[in-house]
Parts: structure tokens; sequence; C-alpha cells
């Protein structure tokens, strides 16, 4: 029978999984749709991501790629692995590829989006996804102005983590913008690729300057010094989201992979009361 490559786009809740790649003793994205696969197939199959999120950091649109030998149509494997998944995992299609054709190396940028959420009155419904940082005011204009100058090819070894198997900190930052909803900072970067901790690292540094701790020409200063020692705060997990992974030629239409992350919209809520309080 015919070996295929399959690719996937991937959703998932990093809440309760340590991270995607698999490791001894842990739960991980990989080897749950492994184990879900190897089940189908009869035997171990291997799934590559376009990139290896971190524990705790979701995925609104990760893609990945397996082969096999199955009557199974390419795009029914969706469905398939639906059916048998866990329901903090969601595929949202699959498709044939070339042989050729690679989830990762076949990537030409990936994109992620960082939430604050900045009101003091903590949300039960939005805490799984942002970080609720309402110590001090944040501007958004004083982080972006520190984004600015990050366009471009740099050597971002300031926002590297140790224990990575990178043997470089070269990064070409495609986009990187920060704009506000409301309660809500958000922090998009999109880049041919990721280090080890990045994003984290990023948007620990970029509150510093958000809150006027620091200004956006020390920040600029500090990463092109590669001073890593003075990057000493990750922001948490939760506020992470792979958003989307793209390709010279998408194996899936737009609608499926292009912002498929809802982005959370509140107004405070006296101004929304239909009656009088009095």
């Amino acid at each position: 029978m015919l070996t295929q490559r399959i690719a996937l786009v991937i959703q998932y809740l990093g809440t309760h999984f340590h991270g995607w790649q698999r490791q001894p003793n842990q739960r991980t994205v990989q080897e749950e749709i492994e184990t879900v696969l190897g089940g189908v197939l009869n035997q171990p199959t291997r799934v590559i991501a376009a990139g290896r999120t971190d524990t705790g950091v979701h995925a609104a649109a990760q893609v990945a790629h397996f082969e096999a030998s199955s009557p199974i149509p390419p795009e029914r494997w969706a469905g398939v692995l639906n059916s048998r998944l866990p329901n903090d995992i969601l595929v949202l299609a699959s498709a044939a590829v070339d042989s050729q054709w690679h989830a990762r190396f076949s990537a030409v940028s990936r994109r992620y989006r960082y939430i604050l959420y900045t009101d003091k009155q903590p949300n039960l419904f939005v805490r799984p996804f942002s970080w609720h940082y309402y110590y001090a005011p944040l501007d958004e204009s004083l982080i972006q102005e520190a984004l600015n100058p990050l366009v471009g090819h740099h050597h971002l070894a300031a926002f590297h983590r140790a224990g990575s198997q990178r043997q470089h900190s070269w990064v070409e930052v495609q986009e990187a913008k920060c704009d506000r909803h409301g309660p809500f900072v958000q922090i998009e970067v999109q880049a041919n690729g990721f280090l080890y901790g990045m994003m984290r690292l990023l948007v620990g540094l970029l509150v510093e300057v958000g809150t006027s701790e620091r200004d956006p020409s020390s920040f600029k200063d500090l990463w092109v010094n590669e001073r890593r020692s003075e990057v000493k705060y990750a922001a948490p997990a939760q506020g992470l989201c792979l958003l989307r992974v793209a390709y010279p030629e998408s194996p899936f239409p737009p609608e499926i992979w292009w912002d498929t992350m809802p982005e959370f919209a509140l107004s405070p809520s006296f101004m929304k009361l239909p009656y009088s309080l009095h």
C-alpha cells in the first residue's frame, strides 16, 4: 500500500500538557496524538510539528505531519483522530502533502500572541488564556515603541533560555505589534522561527517597558548587547498561544489556519446595564 505524508492543523489547550514534545512520565500533545495514530495504524507512528510549545502554552493552529500506509483518505484523518483524542486537543483539518513537504522545515513563519488582562477584577473565563497583570498600568504605546526595532534579522541571545539544542540565536522577526482591546493588551510577534523561551522572556521584559520601569531605548540596548543576565523573568505560560504557521503554499485554506483564536472583548459592566440600579 502506498505511503502518504499527511499534514494536520491542530489546536490544543496547553493547560494540562507538559508542552508539545514527548517526554518521559509527562503528558504531552505529541504523545497523545502518536498514541492514537499508533492504535489506528497498528504500529508506532511519529508526528513532527512545526514548533515545540512549552509547558502550559496553547496552540490555535499548530501544524504537524506523519507518514501513513492506510486506506483512510487524507481528508478523513481529522475526523478519525478527533473521535479518539482527548477533549483538549482538536484536529481542525488533514490533507495529503508531497513527500518533501515538512511541517517544520517548509514553514516560512510562526506567529505567537501573548495576552495580558489588566483589569483589577479577576475573571475566571479569561484566566486560562491570559496573564492577570493589574499591579501597575500598562502603556501599550511604549511597548510598541520598544518592539519596533526588533523587526529585522537580529541575534537575540538575550531572549534565549538555557537548555536549547539550537546552535545560534539569529532570528528574522517579520512583524511585532502591541495593541489594546479594553482591559486586554495583546502582543504578537511573527518570525521565521523562535528561540527556546523567547516569547515569554520577551514579554516579561516588555512589561517593564509598559510600566515605565525601563524605557524603550534601554530595552533595545539590552538585546543588542546580549545582556542575558538582565532578563530575569519569563511571563506565565498560560498567556501565550501559537497563533499560526505559514508556508509558501499551504495545504489548507486560510479559514482553517489564519486566525482561529478568538479575541477577548470586555467593556465596563455598568455601561451595559439595561436598567437603573436605584
